[in-house]
């Protein structure tokens, strides 16, 4: 899996990946546990194929990092990275999401 360098991202292209309230949902998810998760650990509305599709946007974004840990594709919020690039605006995201209903509900 290829993660981009973060001086190579646009904040454009962050900010469409967190649109998405799944994202904003695993991203916030990602926040909340403070450790890496499995992609079969996440609370989502919606289909597996439909999800990985959210990770890969997500990655290609530079939000998280994925990496395996034997078969088990983990998932891993690159904090440090963008804070660094663009401040405040993860945690700004993160306290945002939890304002809102949770991704798939009314």
């Amino acid at each position: 899996m290829e993660h981009p360098d973060l001086s190579e991202v646009s904040l454009q292209q962050v900010m469409e990946a967190l649109a998405d309230p799944v994202r904003r949902a695993v991203v916030s998810q990602l926040a909340s546990n403070g450790r890496d998760m499995s992609c079969g650990t996440f609370e989502t509305p919606v289909s597996v194929s439909t999800l990985t599709h959210h990770f890969n946007t997500l990655r290609e974004a530079g939000v998280i990092r994925q990496y395996y840990v034997g078969t088990t594709k983990m998932n891993a919020l690159r904090t440090d990275e963008i804070d660094s690039r663009f401040p405040g605006l993860l945690s700004a995201v993160v306290a945002a999401a939890g304002t809102e209903p949770r991704a798939g509900s009314a």
